[in-house]
Protein backbone atom coordinates (compact mmCIF):
# COMPACT_ATOMS: atom_id res chain seq x y z
CA UNK A 1 0.00 0.00 0.00
CA UNK A 2 1.50 3.33 -1.00
CA UNK A 3 0.96 6.67 0.60
CA UNK A 4 0.61 10.08 -1.00
CA UNK A 5 1.55 12.14 2.05
CA UNK A 6 3.43 12.14 5.32
CA UNK A 7 0.19 12.02 7.30
CA UNK A 8 0.40 9.55 10.19
CA UNK A 9 -1.24 6.24 9.30
CA UNK A 10 -3.78 4.67 11.66
CA UNK A 11 -4.92 1.06 11.42
CA UNK A 12 -8.49 1.03 12.75
CA UNK A 13 -9.71 -2.43 13.74
CA UNK A 14 -13.41 -2.74 14.57
CA UNK A 15 -16.05 -5.24 13.50
CA UNK A 16 -18.85 -2.66 13.30
CA UNK A 17 -18.83 -0.93 9.90
CA UNK A 18 -20.68 2.12 11.30
CA UNK A 19 -18.03 2.62 13.99
CA UNK A 20 -15.23 2.25 11.44
CA UNK A 21 -16.92 4.75 9.13
CA UNK A 22 -17.45 7.34 11.88
CA UNK A 23 -13.92 7.10 13.27
CA UNK A 24 -12.35 6.95 9.79
CA UNK A 25 -14.10 10.12 8.67
CA UNK A 26 -13.07 12.01 11.81
CA UNK A 27 -9.50 10.71 11.75
CA UNK A 28 -9.07 11.64 8.08
CA UNK A 29 -10.56 15.08 8.80
CA UNK A 30 -8.03 15.39 11.65
CA UNK A 31 -5.03 14.74 9.41
CA UNK A 32 -4.53 10.97 9.48
CA UNK A 33 -4.51 8.32 6.78
CA UNK A 34 -6.70 5.40 7.84
CA UNK A 35 -6.53 1.72 6.96
CA UNK A 36 -9.42 -0.43 8.18
CA UNK A 37 -9.79 -4.04 9.33
CA UNK A 38 -12.92 -5.84 10.50
CA UNK A 39 -11.32 -8.67 12.50
CA UNK A 40 -8.04 -9.71 14.09
CA UNK A 41 -6.78 -11.74 11.14
CA UNK A 42 -7.32 -8.79 8.79
CA UNK A 43 -5.56 -6.57 11.34
CA UNK A 44 -2.43 -8.73 11.25
CA UNK A 45 -2.28 -8.62 7.46
CA UNK A 46 -3.03 -4.90 7.22
CA UNK A 47 -0.38 -4.10 9.85
CA UNK A 48 2.27 -5.82 7.73
CA UNK A 49 0.99 -4.44 4.41
CA UNK A 50 0.41 -0.83 5.45
CA UNK A 51 3.00 -0.26 8.22
CA UNK A 52 0.76 1.98 10.34
CA UNK A 53 2.13 4.44 12.87
CA UNK A 54 -0.49 3.34 15.43
CA UNK A 55 -3.19 0.67 15.71
CA UNK A 56 -6.62 1.19 17.28
CA UNK A 57 -7.73 -2.32 18.28
CA UNK A 58 -11.21 -3.33 19.33
CA UNK A 59 -10.82 -6.29 21.69
CA UNK A 60 -14.10 -8.09 20.87
CA UNK A 61 -13.68 -9.18 17.26
CA UNK A 62 -14.77 -12.13 15.12
CA UNK A 63 -12.35 -14.64 13.55
CA UNK A 64 -9.52 -13.61 15.91
CA UNK A 65 -10.16 -11.33 18.87
CA UNK A 66 -8.17 -8.18 19.57
CA UNK A 67 -6.39 -9.79 22.53
CA UNK A 68 -4.80 -12.47 20.36
CA UNK A 69 -4.17 -10.11 17.46
CA UNK A 70 -2.32 -7.72 19.79
CA UNK A 71 -0.23 -10.56 21.26
CA UNK A 72 0.76 -11.65 17.75
CA UNK A 73 1.54 -8.10 16.63
CA UNK A 74 3.79 -7.57 19.64
CA UNK A 75 5.51 -10.95 19.11
CA UNK A 76 6.39 -10.14 15.48
CA UNK A 77 9.59 -8.09 15.09
CA UNK A 78 8.06 -6.32 12.05
CA UNK A 79 5.11 -4.96 14.04
CA UNK A 80 6.23 -5.07 17.68
CA UNK A 81 7.14 -1.38 17.87
CA UNK A 82 3.77 -0.14 16.57
CA UNK A 83 1.76 1.30 19.47
CA UNK A 84 -1.57 -0.47 19.99
CA UNK A 85 -4.50 1.29 21.64
CA UNK A 86 -7.24 -0.97 22.97
CA UNK A 87 -10.53 0.56 21.87
CA UNK A 88 -13.32 -1.29 23.63
CA UNK A 89 -16.71 -1.05 25.24
CA UNK A 90 -15.45 -2.98 28.28
CA UNK A 91 -14.72 -0.44 31.02
CA UNK A 92 -13.79 -2.79 33.87
CA UNK A 93 -10.41 -2.27 35.53
CA UNK A 94 -9.32 -5.87 34.96
CA UNK A 95 -10.02 -5.47 31.22
CA UNK A 96 -7.59 -2.53 31.09
CA UNK A 97 -4.92 -4.54 32.93
CA UNK A 98 -5.50 -7.54 30.67
CA UNK A 99 -5.13 -5.32 27.60
CA UNK A 100 -1.78 -4.07 28.90
CA UNK A 101 -0.63 -7.65 29.56
CA UNK A 102 -1.63 -8.55 25.98
CA UNK A 103 0.64 -5.74 24.76
CA UNK A 104 -1.63 -2.71 24.41
CA UNK A 105 0.14 0.59 24.98
CA UNK A 106 -3.03 2.46 25.95
CA UNK A 107 -6.71 1.85 26.64
CA UNK A 108 -9.70 3.91 25.48
CA UNK A 109 -13.27 3.05 26.45
CA UNK A 110 -16.01 3.23 23.80
CA UNK A 111 -18.09 5.10 23.22
CA UNK A 112 -15.64 7.95 23.19
CA UNK A 113 -15.75 11.28 21.49
CA UNK A 114 -13.70 11.25 18.29
CA UNK A 115 -11.74 14.31 19.42
CA UNK A 116 -10.74 12.47 22.62
CA UNK A 117 -9.49 9.57 20.52
CA UNK A 118 -7.49 11.95 18.29
CA UNK A 119 -5.98 13.55 21.40
CA UNK A 120 -4.88 10.11 22.68
CA UNK A 121 -3.41 9.15 19.29
CA UNK A 122 -1.43 12.39 19.14
CA UNK A 123 -0.25 11.96 22.74
CA UNK A 124 1.12 8.52 21.92
CA UNK A 125 2.65 9.48 18.57
CA UNK A 126 4.26 12.59 20.07
CA UNK A 127 5.72 10.74 23.07
CA UNK A 128 9.52 10.42 23.20
CA UNK A 129 9.23 6.61 23.26
CA UNK A 130 7.16 6.59 20.05
CA UNK A 131 9.43 9.02 18.21
CA UNK A 132 12.48 6.93 19.08
CA UNK A 133 11.06 3.81 17.42
CA UNK A 134 12.32 3.13 13.95
CA UNK A 135 9.86 4.27 11.30
CA UNK A 136 9.58 2.57 7.95
CA UNK A 137 10.31 5.12 5.22
CA UNK A 138 7.27 5.82 3.08
CA UNK A 139 9.02 7.74 0.33
CA UNK A 140 12.51 8.05 -1.08
CA UNK A 141 15.21 5.50 -1.79
CA UNK A 142 14.41 3.11 1.08
CA UNK A 143 10.64 3.32 0.93
CA UNK A 144 8.65 0.15 1.27
CA UNK A 145 7.13 -0.69 -2.08
CA UNK A 146 3.81 -2.50 -2.33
Amino acid sequence: MSRNSDRPRVLLVDDYPDAREMYTEYLEFSGFDVVEAGNGMEALQRAVDSTPDIILMDLSLPVMDGWEATRRLKADKCTAAIPVVALTGHALADISEGAKRAGCDAFVTKPCLPEDLVREIRRILDSPQSSSTKKVPRSGKYARRS
